[in-house]
């Protein structure tokens, strides 16, 4: 990983969870990265979101996105979406 993208991840970390601040809550992220995940690779660190560790991978289904992205989705919006919104957050850190 080079100095920007440590920065940028950086700048994702101290959004907090994107899910819990659409409700008004910080808590500590955990880096989601988004995207083709084939074959092992993991998308590169421009395509992340910051999810906690309930959002991410502890809550059930329909809070954590691993525990069935489907019904994530339906609930808190796509990955796509939330990448955009992280990014247009990110822009003015």
């Amino acid at each position: 990983m080079n100095k920007r993208e440590r920065e940028h991840l950086d700048k994702v970390a101290r959004l907090g969870c994107i899910v819990c601040r659409k409700m008004g809550k910080h808590s500590y992220p955990e880096i989601h990265h988004i995207g083709n995940q084939t074959m092992g690779k993991r998308a590169d660190h421009y395509h992340t979101i910051p999810l906690c560790p309930y959002h991410h991978r502890l809550g059930g289904k329909g809070e954590a996105i691993h525990a069935g992205r489907k019904s994530f989705v339906e609930r808190w919006g796509s990955e796509s979406e939330l990448l955009a919104e992280v990014l247009h957050l990110t822009s003015f850190l």
